[in-house]
Formats: C-alpha cells, sequence, structure tokens
C-alpha cells in the first residue's frame, strides 16, 4: 500500500485547479488555430523550398497542440459542457485525421488501468515470454528502428498488441453499446477531413498536399508517439499485476518530463503524473497542481530532466520487455539486440 491515499493528493490540490474555464479553454484553441492558419498563409505565400522544411516542422508541432486542445475536451477539462467539448474536440481532432470519441473512449480505458500490465490501453510492456516468441525481423522493426515514433496511425486502425478491434469500428469491444453512435458520428468527421484532402490532391496535385498536409501530419504524429513513450517507458516507472494493483499506484506510474519552451507551445502535457490522478484539471492549471502534490507524493512523484532525445534513446535502447510472472516490475533489457 501507498503511504498516501487519493484523499490525500486531492487535498493538497487548491479547489480552482479543478474549475475550467470555458472562455480561457477556447482562448488557447483560438491561439492554436491562428498559428496554423498563419504558418499557411506564410507557406503559401514565401513558397520556396528552402521554407518548407521548416514549415513541416512548424506546423506539425501546432497540430500536436491541437491533439492536446482536444485532449483536454475529450477528458471534459475543456469546459463544463459536454456539448463544446464534443465540438471542440471533434474540430481539433479531425482536422489531424484522429476519430474524437472512438481516442477519448479508448483513452478512457488507458486512464483507468495505467500501470496495469493486463489491462492497459496503450504503452504497456511485452512479457519475457511475448518478446521471445517474435522473430528476428519483429525486434528489428520494433527495437532496432525507431518507427515506434510512427506508430499512433496503425494503433488507431488496430490498437496496440493483444487487443482486438479499431477506434473507427463501433463493434470494437472497447465500446459500450450506448457508445457506438458515438464513434460512427467520429468516423464520419474523419471521412469527411479524409475527403477533403483526396479533393485537394484531385485539384492541386498529390505534391500541394504532402507539403502542406503530410509532412507536418508525420511531425504531429512524430510528437504524439514521442511523448506518449516518454511518459509511460522508464526503467524505473513499476508495473502491477492483478489484485496488487489499484488506481493511485498505476496514476502515479508514469513520469513528467520537461520539454524546454515547447512546454507552452503543446500546453504542458509534460506534466502528466498530475493527468493521471485527476483527469478534470485543465492544462492550465497542471503546472499549479504539480507543485502541490509533490511533498504528498514525495519519492512516488518521478521526474526526468534529461533532454528528451537522450530521455528518448535512453529508453528505447533500455525498456524491452518485463517478467511473465510477479507484480511491481520494472523493464528489462534484451541481450539479443
Amino acid at each position: 500500500m501507498l503511504p498516501f491515499t487519493l484523499q490525500d493528493v486531492r487535498e493538497a490540490i487548491p479547489d480552482f485547479c479543478f474549475e475550467p474555464s470555458a472562455f480561457r479553454s477556447l482562448a488557447y484553441f483560438a491561439l492554436d488555430v491562428g498559428i496554423v492558419a498563419g504558418l499557411y498563409a506564410i507557406a503559401a505565400t514565401v513558397n520556396q523550398w528552402w521554407l518548407f522544411p521548416l514549415f513541416w516542422f512548424a506546423q506539425g508541432t501546432m497540430f500536436w497542440a491541437l491533439f492536446v486542445v482536444g485532449h483536454d475536451c475529450g477528458h471534459g477539462s475543456f469546459s463544463k459542457h459536454s456539448w463544446l467539448n464534443n465540438l471542440i474536440g471533434h474540430i481539433s481532432h479531425s482536422f489531424i485525421l484522429v476519430p474524437f470519441h472512438g481516442w477519448r473512449i479508448s483513452h478512457r480505458t488507458h486512464h483507468a488501468n495505467t500501470g496495469n500490465i493486463d489491462t492497459d490501453e496503450s504503452w504497456y510492456p511485452l512479457t519475457q515470454s511475448m518478446y521471445e516468441s517474435m522473430n528476428w525481423p519483429e525486434k528489428l522493426v520494433r527495437f532496432k528502428l525507431p518507427l515506434v515514433l510512427l506508430a499512433y496511425p496503425i494503433y488507431l486502425f488496430m490498437r496496440s498488441p493483444g487487443r482486438q478491434g479499431s477506434h473507427f469500428l463501433p463493434s470494437s469491444d472497447v465500446f459500450r453499446p450506448s457508445e457506438r453512435k458515438l464513434v460512427i458520428t467520429s468516423t464520419i468527421w474523419w471521412s469527411a477531413m479524409v475527403t477533403l484532402l483526396v479533393g485537394l490532391a484531385l485539384q492541386h496535385g498529390l505534391l500541394f498536399v504532402a507539403n502542406y498536409y503530410i509532412m507536418p501530419y508525420l511531425v504531429f504524429v512524430v510528437w504524439l508517439d514521442l511523448v506518449t513513450f516518454l511518459h509511460h517507458t522508464e526503467d524505473d516507472i513499476p508495473w502491477y499485476r492483478g489484485k496488487d494493483w489499484y488506481f493511485l499506484k498505476g496514476a502515479i506510474s508514469t513520469i513528467d518530463r520537461d520539454y524546454g519552451w515547447f512546454n507552452a507551445i503543446h500546453h504542458d502535457i509534460g506534466t502528466h503524473v498530475a493527468h493521471h490522478v485527476f483527469l478534470s484539471i485543465p492544462h492550465y492549471h497542471l503546472q499549479t497542481a504539480t507543485e502541490a502534490i509533490k511533498p504528498v507524493l514525495g519519492d512516488y512523484y518521478r521526474k526526468s530532466d534529461q533532454p528528451i532525445i537522450k530521455g528518448f534513446l535512453r529508453s528505447y535502447l533500455r525498456c524491452h520487455f518485463v517478467a511473465d510472472q510477479g507484480s511491481k516490475l520494472y523493464y528489462q533489457r534484451a541481450n539479443d539486440l
């Protein structure tokens, strides 16, 4: 058992941290949309080959910022109005080809089971026997080539290894019968965006769509996979099984990261421990909440100050599997890579 309870952690956080402001949230959304539009205007006006790599990175980073806004919508921390959360969630996520409700519901499963080897939804470890059953090409792709940073579109269509279904299909086992119409709605929004992109390609050519959308989209995917991988993949973060797991133990089995001046751009998504404990805290209160819970969590609070690329390489090269049996397990490094 932990030496503190969920109530202990809650009482340490100021009450205002749990109060979303629709006006403030909309202001962040409007700012992100404005920057996205501005970057498109600059790229279209200059229209020089040397600018496009800079544009791809900047715009892809802003796509990631839009995802984080939709992330707040999915948790209901954007506002107190579900209709507004759903509207902004669909606008921000459909634009970057994420089915809002499909993702929102599976992400709920992730938060409800974080740190549980058997029931977590994403970024959970392979067991040793699963690792050893993989052939060499599979190990090469997963553990020697950084293709994990392009995994998100595959996850949307196929979910994680060992999980069945798709984020687009209402029949997937992660969705309740009452949620299936919501999933269909989001799939329609997603399909409308795909149709728009196909229309642009037919009218202006594939190179136009690649320059103005596909390349920024790939940068966004790398950001998403990088950040989520780093939040849940570290060799001193414990994983649990069965009765040894409960919500708070799992919720603090994550790690905060410092992204430098990107923190403000992607809405302080690096403050991940507080977010996992209390989903209803808007992103603009997470820094305050994090400072408030540190004295309560003590050594159970984890933060890495390593440079992001160094932290990724460290985890990527060390975290391969956990033992088949037992609980409170830690990632181990494979000897055959």
